[in-house]
C-alpha cells in the first residue's frame, strides 16, 4: 500500500482553476455592472421622451420626472393624423433609399476593384478612401452647396440623395475590401474556368457571398441617410421638401411652448430608425465580424 502511495505522482495545481477563481468573477460582475450602466443612460432618456408625449404640457411642469397619470393620447393621435408628419417621413424614406442604392452599387464595385485587381496606386486609393472617414460635412458644407447651385440640384432629393451616398463611400469600402479579399482565388479560378468573365464572377459569386457585409453597408447607410440634418438643411428651403430631421426642428420651433407634444413628435420620428437597426442589428454584427477577420 505504501509503494502504491509512493509512486503516484504529486498534484498540480493547473492553471485552468485559477481562470474560474475570484478574480474572473470580479471581472463578470463588472462586465455586467458596466453593461447595465450603458443600458440605462441609453434607456431611459428614450423612455422619458416617449413617455413624455403621453402627458400634458402643465404634468411635465409640475412633476418632470413623473408617470403619466392620467394618459394622454391626444398628443400621438394629432400627429399621426395631421399630413406634415407623414410628408416629412416620405422625403426621408425617398431620399434613405436612394442614398442607400447608390452606396452599396457603387461601393460593393469598387472594393470589388480595389480587392480582386492588382494595380498601381491600388493601396494609395484605399488609404484615401479611409482617410474620407475622419472629413467631417461641415467642412465641406460651402463648396458642396456652390456645387450643388451650380448643378441646379437645390431644393431636389437627388441634391441630398448623391452627397449622402458619396460621405457613405468609405465607411462601405473599408468594410467590402477585406470581406470581399477574403473570398478564395480558387472561387474566381472556378468561375473562369466554366467560361465566366470577372464581371460575371462578381455578379453570380462574389455579390452572394458578400450578402452579409452587403446587408451591414445598406443598413448603416440607411441610418446614416436618415439622421443627416446639416446637409437637407443645407439643400432644403420649402418645407414641402423637408425631412424627419428637419421636420422635428420645425416642429419644435412652432410649438416651443407645448413641451409634451414636443415630446411625442420626436418619439415618432425616433421609431423608424429604432425599430429597422433592431430588426437588422444580427446582419450588421455578421457584416462586421467578416469584414474583421477578412
Amino acid at each position: 500500500m505504501a509503494a502504491i502511495q509512493a509512486t503516484q505522482p504529486p498534484v498540480r495545481h493547473s492553471r485552468i482553476s485559477k481562470v474560474g477563481g475570484p478574480q474572473s468573477a470580479w471581472g463578470t460582475a463588472a462586465a455586467y455592472v458596466v453593461g447595465a450602466i450603458i443600458i440605462v443612460v441609453t434607456i431611459v432618456p428614450l423612455l422619458y421622451v416617449i413617455l413624455g408625449g403621453f402627458r400634458t404640457t402643465a404634468q411635465i411642469n409640475e412633476h418632470p420626472a413623473g408617470l403619466p397619470s392620467p394618459w394622454v393620447w391626444d398628443n400621438y393621435k394629432s400627429i399621426l393624423t395631421s399630413g406634415s408628419f407623414w410628408h416629412f417621413l416620405l422625403n426621408s424614406t425617398l431620399i434613405a433609399i436612394i442614398a442607400t442604392g447608390l452606396t452599396v452599387v457603387l461601393g460593393a464595385m469598387a472594393a470589388f476593384a480595389l480587392s480582386r485587381y492588382v494595380f498601381r496606386g491600388r493601396d494609395g486609393l484605399y488609404a484615401f478612401f479611409t482617410i474620407g472617414l475622419m472629413f467631417p460635412l461641415t467642412v465641406a458644407a460651402l463648396p458642396l452647396y456652390l456645387q450643388l447651385r451650380r448643378l441646379g440640384l437645390l431644393e431636389n432629393l437627388w441634391g441630398v440623395a448623391i452627397p449622402e451616398a458619396a460621405f457613405s463611400l468609405s465607411i462601405t469600402i473599408v468594410i467590402l475590401r477585406p470581406f470581399m479579399r477574403a473570398i478564395p482565388a480558387e472561387l474566381e479560378d472556378a468561375a473562369v474556368v466554366d467560361g465566366s468573365s470577372r464581371l460575371g464572377f462578381f455578379w453570380r459569386v462574389l455579390l452572394p457571398l458578400s450578402a452579409p457585409a452587403l446587408t451591414t453597408v445598406a443598413v448603416l447607410a440607411f441610418v446614416t441617410s436618415w439622421n443627416f440634418y446639416i446637409l437637407p438643411l443645407l439643400v432644403f428651403n420649402d418645407q414641402i421638401h423637408f425631412t424627419l430631421p428637419l421636420g422635428v426642428a420645425t416642429f419644435q420651433s412652432q410649438y416651443s411652448q407645448d413641451t409634451a407634444k414636443v415630446f411625442a413628435f420626436t418619439s415618432l420620428s425616433m421609431l423608424p430608425t429604432l425599430f429597422f437597426f433592431v430588426i437588422a442589428q444580427r446582419r450588421i454584427v455578421g457584416g462586421l465580424t467578416g469584414a474583421v477577420k477578412g
